[in-house]
């Protein structure tokens, strides 16, 4: 079998060629699936000659075949999908710079594989084709401002997200004019509140952290006219019905003295039509100094009444088509200082940890280079993440985000344990593919998640079914990245209402004992117990052991995770490969011979104690 060379790729400076850290360098190289049999990376000083001293400059010419700065070193194959091998490496560049190249080869074919051209071996012209440094990928030279400088504390948070309209009512008195009763059915509006403000979360800081959280994650608190407030009209300013600023920053000291983070979720990709700066371009039209904040096709940008307008067809450029929501124009050099400001002052002025970005993608990348300079000198260990659906690695370079959300990994775990439509293989494909997304020091400070405010609850997709939604926050729990908790997922609650109808943003169910699930509650609790004793569910290398039928097996560090979400036993694993892995098996709380007496819709974490 020939190695398929249209299907072999590297591409320099991306997810496959990167700095991990100040002395490290990480490659990748792609193959056709079971094609190639061992990976070599050829890497080395591009500045090594030979007649024993270094070249002048010009590397001899882009022919040169008397390079000699280059070593071999093994690539292990770091994890496949339904395509592609993908072969892995770390090293430690001779003077921080690298020119480099791959050797490729199998019983049939041996090929380098380089910037400008593929060279198959085995004739007179090898050693100069080994040689070649034209045809070399290059590594300029390992800066250490190019290091992902991501804070230590952010690559294993327990995050617990808080609509904060929703999560409890702590001051009556702070109520909206007709607030509907707390855990009322009739939420289906942006416009109806229930009461949740910040004198209720302080109130429950105490749970949260006998829960084991180590993190909060707020919807926005900004002044706006929903209790979504994703539409901003005062980004300054706590709207008065949650608080007061000065409530709120006693909300952060409070969670810092209990060891916990806070995450702030702002939008600067659009603004509310309440704000005063859409207001005097609304009065003022292109006289407005505020005219160029956004993108505006025509004046008057209100033709006719606000409430007729069809989101459709308008004179200016919104978030999707909502006509209450003007996309703010990032270029603007006051409108960016502007933005910038926001950023400074929830960081440093009320001592917030970190900023998740809603609509990050469409916000231009040079603000949120300027973002990330504000941010980091406002507090140096600040976590940024972006909200980015598909691939995001554009913005993750290390000058603009240090991770994004999940949602590929989400899409996972849904699909496997919960929705049920991939088999075990593909489920480990598509894990696969999330975990080589991106760099492994991005990766590492990944935001996990099941559910959101933006999604559907977990349990309500499930139908109610409690063993697969033990065993999707099971997973979710083993993985690097932080996992997150969307607030009343531990209690299981599903979104679904008296009518039918799905809502995502109920209220909690504190006082309502039927409503709260405790044996989910205890689970989850649980888990975060094990996440925090073992380390090894945080580290990014995964040893696939199984993934067939109902189960899937895999090894991070020194512990055995085991599911089966089948009705059955399934005796799946073999003794033989018990023999070449008792290294995993060590000190567990099972016996040897127990791994093969897996029961139906077991959780288990061998060295730990968890099966279910």
């Amino acid at each position: 079998m020939h190695i398929t060379k249209e299907a072999v790729l590297h591409v320099p400076k991306s997810q496959m060629s990167y700095v991990y850290d100040r002395t490290t360098l990480h490659m990748r190289v792609r193959s056709k699936k079971a094609e190639v049999e061992q990976a070599t990376l050829r890497i080395g000083d591009p500045f090594l000659w030979a007649e024993g001293g270094l070249d002048g400059g010009n590397l001899g010419g882009a022919n040169a075949s008397g390079w000699i700065g280059a070593k071999n070193l093994p690539m292990r194959l770091e994890y496949s999908d339904e395509l592609f091998d993908y072969w892995f490496a770390e090293v430690e560049p001779q003077n921080k710079r690298s020119r480099y190249m791959f050797i490729l080869e199998n019983a049939k074919e041996k090929i380098i594989y380089g910037e400008r051209r593929v060279v198959t071996l085995g004739g007179t012209q090898d050693h100069a084709a080994l040689q070649e440094i034209g045809n070399c990928f290059c590594f300029p030279y390992l800066h250490n401002i190019d290091v992902p400088d991501a804070p230590a504390w952010a690559n294993n948070m327990i995050w617990y997200q808080i609509y904060p309209d929703r999560f409890n009512n702590g001051d009556p008195s702070l109520n909206p004019k007709d607030v509907l009763p707390w855990g009322s059915m009739e939420i289906n509006s942006s416009y109806v509140y229930t009461g949740g403000d910040i004198p209720g979360i302080l109130a429950k800081l105490d749970y949260l952290q006998d829960l084991g959280i180590t993190g909060l994650y707020f919807c926005p608190v900004f002044t706006a006219p929903t209790n979504h407030r994703y539409d901003t009209v005062d980004y300054f300013t706590v709207d008065p019905i949650l608080g007061t600023n000065a409530q709120f920053r006693e909300l952060v000291d409070a969670a810092h003295a209990r060891g916990m983070k806070v995450m702030m979720d702002a939008v600067f990709n659009h603004i509310g039509v309440g704000s005063e700066q859409w207001q005097d371009v609304v009065r003022n039209g292109a006289d407005s100094k505020y005219s160029d904040w956004f993108y505006i096709k025509e004046f008057p940008v209100w033709p006719r009444e606000h409430s007729q307008l069809d989101g459709r067809y308008l004179n200016y450029e919104t978030f999707g088509f909502v006509t209450d929501m003007p996309k703010l124009n990032t270029e603007n050099p006051q409108c960016r200082s502007f933005l910038l400001e926001v950023a400074r002052f929830w960081i440093e002025d009320m001592d917030c940890d970190a900023w998740r970005l809603d609509v990050a993608n469409e916000v231009d990348h040079v603000f949120w280079r300027d973002f990330k300079k504000v941010v980091r000198k406002a507090k140096k260990d600040s976590y940024i993440l972006g909200e980015i659906w598909h691939d995001a690695m554009p913005w993750l370079r290390g000058e603009q985000f240090d991770a994004v959300m999940n949602y590929p990994l989400t899409d996972a775990i849904m699909n496997f344990f919960i929705f049920q439509r991939t088999t075990a293989e593909e489920f480990k494909f598509a894990v696969n593919r999330a975990n080589g997304a991106y760099p492994r020091n991005i990766t590492e400070m990944s935001f996990n998640l099941l559910e959101s405010h933006d999604t559907s609850r977990v349990m309500g997709i499930a139908e109610g079914d409690m063993l697969k939604v033990k065993m999707a926050y099971a997973y979710m729990f083993t993985n690097s990245g932080s996992p997150c908790i969307y607030q009343g997922g531990e209690y299981g609650l599903d979104g679904i209402r008296g009518n039918g109808l799905e809502h995502n943003r109920e209220c909690m169910p504190w006082d309502n004992p039927e409503r709260q699930n405790i044996d989910l509650w205890q689970f989850i609790k649980k888990l975060i117990r094990v996440r925090k004793d073992h380390l090894d569910f945080t580290k990014t290398d995964v040893t696939w052991v199984y993934a067939e039928g109902h189960m899937i097996a895999y090894a991070k560090g020194d512990t055995l995770m085991v599911f089966n979400k089948g009705p059955e036993a399934e005796l799946r694993v073999s003794d033989e490969w018990i023999g070449q892995h008792t290294e995993l098996l060590t000190d567990t709380a099972l016996e040897l011979n127990e791994i093969n007496l897996i029961p139906a819709h077991s959780i288990m974490f061998l060295q730990s104690w968890c099966a279910y």
